[in-house]
This record gives structure tokens, sequence and C-alpha cells, in this order.
């Protein structure tokens, strides 16, 4: 089992909900202060560089107009990241490829950032929420297409060798693609796809690329893993290794359940901040319509706290037990929050790769280090007892 240090770097002072419509994409970057927002920066750095001396590794991703994230430039971050921490593979989940116009922009960033690290970068790729479709003047139909046609082009980009080539696809054209730099791990880092649909694992699958799911909880996830594996072997392929599998939760071990569960609260701000209003929640193409009609006659629809990757419709109304008991959150003393993910790894058929928000909201500096640093030290040992010996 592998174990990843994961925030999303939110910019938690906000105003009274009830004074804005959306926290996406049309909440006015005035209510940041700049100072604030460069010390917050330092300290998600160091607590990344806590996760690598801890023997973690470290997750980073990217959303743009929006206070939940303030990483709108993944790469960057991670080109920091390659040289602030010295043993922690760095995992990009993701760069959303569909709403850009230069998928080799993004190899060649790749490849950059990989040479830095010397070789410990992964690469993930998402087709990009829907809350951002608006903020990038994105087409919300034949996304899905569009994203696997740019995959396709980066991996072919940063795995070519011997010369420029020409790329004329549906969605983009490109002259003379040659990337220099090109990568530290050859033919290529590993690549991730992240995704929330059993169907959506289909293509993953026929690839051969790791697939990750974020917060959608134990049948979701149990189901989209057993359809990859389905398809390898109806496919002929081998059976995957745990290896191939990731999951994304909300984590905080403390020294005592007491002290885990209180500061698992403070990570639920993450959810209960997510206020987004319906045309950015539901553009039109962007899911199957009688899904989006669904939605926009449920109670909830006016604002989910769940993520766009989640089946879940909504996060914000579960207790942090509510939370626990479907997988989402793993929270307590190290004793509990083993058994927890020992539960979920049994339940799920087996899965590699845990990303781990352990930092949200409010939650202090010297409180999120301690839960790295408890995780590390009495949490993973523990798990690493039931994984021995799996296929990887």
């Amino acid at each position: 089992m592998e174990y990843w240090h994961f925030s999303e770097c939110a910019y938690p002072d906000l105003p009274d909900p009830e004074t804005y419509d959306s926290v996406r994409v049309t909440l006015p970057n005035g209510v940041i202060d700049p100072a604030r927002a460069a010390g917050l920066w330092d300290r998600y750095i160091r607590e990344w560089q806590v996760a690598d001396e801890c023997g973690l590794n470290v997750m980073v991703n990217e959303h743009h107009q929006t206070a939940t994230c303030m990483n709108s430039a993944a790469p960057l971050i991670a080109g920091v990241l390659a040289r602030v921490t010295t043993k922690a593979r760095i995992l990009i989940l993701g760069n959303p490829v569909a709403n850009r116009d230069d998928p080799v922009r993004i190899a060649e960033e790749m490849a950059l950032v990989d040479l830095l690290s010397h070789g410990r970068l992964d690469v993930g790729f998402v087709r990009g929420v829907q809350y951002e479709v608006s903020a990038t003047n994105t087409k919300p139909v034949r996304m899905t297409e569009r994203m696997w046609e740019a995959i396709e082009l980066i991996t072919r980009a940063m795995t070519t060798h011997d010369g420029p080539f020409n790329w004329e696809g549906e969605f983009f054209h490109h002259r003379q693609v040659n990337i220099w730099p090109r990568a530290y791990q050859q033919p290529m880092p590993p690549v991730w796809i992240a995704t929330g649909t059993p169907a959506s694992a289909i293509p993953v699958a026929d690839r051969g690329y790791k697939i990750a799911t974020f917060l959608g909880g134990t049948n979701a996830a149990r189901k989209l893993f057993q359809t990859y594996r389905d398809r390898l072997a109806d496919t002929g392929k081998p059976a995957a290794g745990d290896d191939m599998f990731g999951y994304a939760a909300l984590s905080y071990t403390g020294k005592t359940d007491a002290e885990g569960l209180e500061g698992a609260r403070k990570l639920l701000w993450y959810l209960k901040s997510n206020k987004v209003s319906k045309p950015f929640t539901y553009p039109p193409g962007y899911m199957p319509y009688f899904v989006r009609a669904a939605a926009l006659r449920g109670p909830q629809a006016s604002g989910s706290g769940a993520p766009a990757l989640s089946p879940i419709p909504d996060l914000t109304t579960m207790s942090v037990e509510d939370l626990i008991d479907r997988g989402i959150l793993f929270a307590g003393s190290p004793s509990t929050v083993t058994a927890q993910i020992e539960r979920f790894y049994n339940e799920v058929g087996g899965v590699g790769h845990l990303l781990l928000m352990g930092q949200a909201g409010h939650m202090g500096h010297d409180e999120a280090v301690r839960g790295i640093e408890r995780f590390a030290d009495s949490v993973a040992p523990a798990v690493r007892k039931v994984t021995d010996g799996v296929a990887v």
C-alpha cells in the first residue's frame, strides 16, 4: 500500500455564504488577502515536505476560479515539490485536459517536472469538472472524447524521440511535435486517470492506466474497480495488481478516537463550503440529459457538497459517523483508522494507493502535521502488515 498526502490548498476565510451565490467561478477574488494567501502557501508546501520526511508520497490537483483550491497550476506546484522533497513520488491528479487547447504544452510541463524530480513524477489526467466549463469557455459536449484524444497526443509526444510528428485529430491540430526536454522516466512516467463511473473504467483498463476515484465511498469504489478487473479478464489481459487502483478519502489520525474525530470535523469544511449555483453544476451536455434532469429536480440541486467525480449527490448532510461508515472518511485513533482502512481494502477487493486529504479549511498547520506524522508512524506500518504479500 502506498500513501499520498493531499490538500486542495483552500483559502478558507470566506464571507457569509448568504452574501454570495457560488464559491466557484463568480466569488470575487477581492475576498483574498494576498499576504494571508502567501502564508497559506508556505504552510501547505511545508506540510508536503513533512509527508516526504515521514516516508509518504505527495499529491496535487488543480482547479480554477474557486476558493476551495488555490492551486490553479498543478505543474507549477509539482515543480516546486520536485525541488523541496527528496524521496516522495509526486502525483498530479490531475491535469484537466479536455478544457485546454494545447495538450503538447502539458507534455512539455510533465517532462520538465519529471526531470526536476529525477524521475519521481506520476502523471494523472482528468476530464475537467463541470464547474469550470463556463470559466474556461469550453464546450461541455463530447468532453470525454476530447480528453482521450488529448491523452493520446500527450503520451505520443512524451514517447517519440526520433524527430517531429504532425497531429491532425478531430479536436487538436499540431505541427512538428518534438518536445524538449524529454522525461527522466522512460518510456514515460506512470499514467493515472481519475473517474467516478463504472462505464468510464473500461477505456482506462483498455489502455493499462492506473485508475483512481474520489470520495465515492466503498460501494462505488468496489463497482469501479471490479469493472476494471472484469474488462481485463474479458479481453484476455493479465489481472491487475493492487497498485493499479487508487482511492481518495478525507483522513485524520489523532492520538485518541476523540482527537481524530475532532480533526475530521474540521476537514468537513471542504464539503460544507462547496456552495455552487445550478448553471455551473449542471451545464447542458456535460452529463447525460436524464442525469441532469433528475439532479435539477432533486432537493439538493442548489448546492451539492460532493466533488464532481463523486457518485453521491450530497455529502453535506452526513455526519462524521455516516461518512466513516460509507468509506468516505477515515478518522480516529491509529488503531481505529487502521481497522477502517483494512475494512475498506477488503470490501473493494484490494487497493494499492490511498490519497489522503489530511488538511482542509481552518485546520491549523500544527494539527495537520500531527495528523500526517501519526498516520505515517502508526497507521501505515500496521496496514502494510495486512497488504504484504498481495500482488502488485
